[in-house]
């Protein structure tokens, strides 16, 4: 199911709805944080799902609320095994909560880059040289290039959206 969370969660709501079982639900999340990752020239915010494959049910525990469940194309298993299912603690609710909620508020930088990489610069005064990323400093969004100017190895510092990955 993984990537397929947002599509599940919404068959799952729909089917609670048709069946007039919302009185047996509660909600149903997905953990996401937000994150900002450069493509090209461009930076694009997203939201990466925190647990890939995983969607968080409150729901009471029955024969008809696990039929409806288990009836949802997209569910491959439940947390558990067929004859007990595993419901999550009061303290592995609040924690996952409040790292929703401090995830919502912060956005962490994906890096794309990794020391030892070679990069072509793509914008500015460096425009077209290669080099090599030396050092990563996600929380300003820049890079230690290695550029070889006039024969000499020579540090740039560097924006992450005037590279690419060669």
């Amino acid at each position: 199911m993984t990537g397929q969370e947002k599509k599940v969660k919404k068959l799952i709501e729909q089917a609670i709805k048709e069946r007039e079982l919302s009185h047996y639900f509660g909600g149903t999340l997905i953990p996401v944080e937000r994150v900002s990752r450069v493509v090209g020239n461009e930076r694009k915010i997203i939201e990466k799902v925190v647990y890939p494959g995983y969607i968080l049910i409150e729901m009471e525990l029955n024969e008809t609320t696990l039929e409806l469940i288990t009836s949802i194309p997209g569910i491959m298993t439940l947390l558990g095994s067929k004859t007990e299912l595993h419901s999550l603690t009061q303290e592995e609710i609040e924690r996952v909560f409040s790292y929703t909620e401090k995830a919502k508020m912060e956005m962490t930088t994906e890096v794309s880059f990794r020391k030892g990489d070679n990069v072509k610069v793509i914008d500015g005064p460096f425009t077209d040289f290669t080099g090599v990323v030396d050092e990563i400093y996600s929380e300003r969004e820049k890079l230690k290039v290695m550029v070889t100017i006039f024969g000499r190895s020579t540090p740039v510092e560097l924006g992450f959206a005037q590279v690419q990955p060669i």
